[in-house]
């Protein structure tokens, strides 16, 4: 009866001043009400109306423009919506922390105190702050002593070694995890760490953040984790995060298991023991947008990384339901935008059709990998498309990298083999950070960089239809667009010079119609680039066909009739400059 009456004061008190909405549980996550059933003090996420979400590509040629305006503007908007509601809170003595990365307020309180939250105009949703369990993953055996420095199998695979012998192995490139946390100080991580200046120096500051400061819900909390809280040093208490970043840089004199060994890491815990919260999620996401000092402050989007390892899955059995799905996309879609490249694991939930189907695998700003064993097969537990649980059918995963019986390093320096799309998903950012390191002027040009691994993989085809997506076609829903080819990929940078080379204003080629019947049109939105050819290639990254006699024509139209329909990319050459993409033959 108190609870009820207090609320109905709150909520007539907002209504008096024109703040109130009028059905307030609406906005709030059924999960959430069901935890006040159970406790009289619970954690949610309030979710702003006014919020800045990137849906498109930003005019700016390079990734510090990309990162200072994308950082610039989440700020100012919460800055400016936030103040009513953190005043509210300061007042109340209610625990709040304020986030910018999308427009969210994390808040503990009261049932009646959140009714009086969600009765106010500005608050979009409330959402629970739930457990969320890491994608698992199996141990395939324990490898504790060395092996020699020959590449694991699955850098000879995708061919990264091949890499290497050009002189590329990802030098000039900040590669990022967010995970269980990293024992940094191994040797095959150590002199690859950003912050590790010499045997003497080493500075956490723009390098690390942890963004577990008190016990999971799932864990009681007499149960202390093993690394503490709100560390200043990277700390792994689990291993799943060691061993990820190990495949993506690792490497000392007697072992060779990362993708880039030249490359740099930075990276935050958002877990627990494998447990994690929308919260923690966010928490990393918006220190990869803008890292901080030691204390948290000072943040500097010039700092942040070019790609960033996502190697967690959420599931609706784990905690994910549609109340969060659009906090989580729009975390990833902002950081794309800032000039990121956002990889992550499609999941360990095959083999069946629809199996992707958790954030943020399933999100189109996301770019989803499967998972191959050494026989360049699918994997049995790797999650298919195409995406079904938000009814846009679209494919998933993007592409596929090896992910059975990979051996990287764990705590305590000893090496073990794991299974899982986890272990897939490493593979790729390193093969990004070898894309830059080959083609500096690649930074921050995400699309450019998602499209030049999916045009020069493996393509792959399985005997498994599923939705529209044939499993003997390329792209299917089962491979993507097939397994990641480092050495094809690094060929195809080095080809392209990204518009950002170049002094006059930003250049888009714009191609129509697409999907194409029988001719294609080209043309540059400022119409002045000289055409000197136009390549197609097929999916297999076959040369179908060339036009070099362009008559010096500033729009050109080819006759592509004659092509079987499906998927292809082009390339144009202007002389000073090379774009690539992709159309659609019907």
């Amino acid at each position: 009866m108190c609870r009820t009456l207090f609320s109905f004061l709150l909520v007539l008190v907002f209504h008096s001043v024109g703040f109130a909405d009028s059905d307030p549980l609406k906005k709030i996550d059924h999960t959430l009400i069901e935890r006040f059933n159970r406790q009289s003090v619970a954690e949610y996420i309030l979710l702003m109306k006014d919020r800045n979400v990137f849906e498109s590509k930003l005019p700016f040629k390079t990734k510090q423009e990309k990162a200072r305006y994308v950082y610039l503007s989440l700020v100012q908007k919460a800055k400016s919506s936030q103040a009513p509601i953190l005043h509210l809170l300061k007042q109340s003595n209610i625990p709040w922390q304020s986030f910018y990365v999308t427009n969210a307020i994390k808040v503990t309180s009261s049932y009646d105190f959140m009714i009086s939250l969600a009765s106010r105009q500005d608050v979009d949703r409330i959402i629970d702050n739930a457990p969320i369990k890491m994608l698992d993953y199996t141990i395939d055996r324990d490898n504790s002593t060395a092996r020699g420095a020959e590449p694991e199998w699955g850098l000879k695979m995708i061919k990264a070694d091949s890499v290497w012998q050009m002189g590329i192995r990802g030098k000039g490139v900040i590669i990022a995890g967010q995970d269980t946390g990293y024992d940094w100080e191994l040797s095959p991580l150590k002199k690859k760490y950003n912050g590790y200046k010499d045997s003497l120096i080493t500075d956490h500051s723009y390098n690390w953040h942890d963004a577990i400061h008190k016990n999971n819900p799932r864990f009681p909390d007499t149960l202390l984790n093993p690394c503490g809280y709100s560390t200043k040093k990277p700390c792994d208490d689990n291993n799943h995060g060691t061993h990820t970043m190990g495949t993506m840089i690792g490497e000392d004199d007697e072992n060779s298991i990362g993708v880039a060994p030249e490359a740099k890491w930075i990276a935050c815990r958002n877990m627990d023991r494998g447990w994690g919260q929308p919260s923690t999620y966010m928490e990393c996401f918006e220190w990869f947008l803008a890292p901080t000092d030691h204390n948290g402050e000072n943040a500097d989007p010039d700092k942040s990384p070019h790609v960033i390892n996502n190697s967690w899955y959420c599931s609706t059995e784990e905690g994910c339901n549609e109340s969060n799905f659009i906090l989580m996309e729009e975390l990833v879609k902002n950081l794309k935008a800032s000039g990121v490249v956002v990889v992550v694991s499609a999941g360990n939930s095959g083999s069946g059709c629809g199996s992707v189907s958790g954030p943020p695998a399933f999100f189109e700003s996301s770019f989803s990998v499967g998972a191959t064993n050494i026989d360049d097969n699918i994997a049995g537990f790797s999650s298919r498309g195409p995406v079904s649980i938000d009814s846009s059918f679209r494919l998933k995963p993007n592409v596929s990298a090896p992910g059975v019986g990979v051996r990287s390093v764990i705590r305590g320096g000893n090496f073990a083999s794991f299974n899982g799309t986890s272990m897939a998903g490493p593979h790729v950012a390193g093969l990004v950070g070898l894309i830059i390191s080959a083609n500096p002027a690649l930074a921050g040009n995400v699309d450019v960089i998602e499209d030049i691994i999916e045009a020069t993989a493996v393509p792959k085809t399985w005997d498994q239809d599923c939705g529209e997506f044939a499993g003997a076609d390329v792209p299917n829903a089962v491979f993507g667009y097939g397994r990641v080819d480092a050495m094809a990929a690094v060929k195809r940078a080095l080809a392209f010079t990204s518009d950002t080379d170049q002094k006059e204003d930003n250049i888009q080629l714009k191609i129509f119609p697409n999907p194409v019947d029988d001719l294609l049109t080209f043309v540059t939105n400022d119409g002045q680039q000289v055409f000197r050819s136009i390549s197609i290639f097929n999916m297999n990254g076959q040369m179908v066909m060339k036009k070099t006699q362009m008559d010096d024509h500033i729009i050109h139209t080819i006759q592509v009739g004659h092509l079987n329909a499906g998927l292809y990319w082009y390339e144009v050459n202007f002389g000073n400059k090379t774009m690539v993409g992709k159309f659609v033959k019907i």
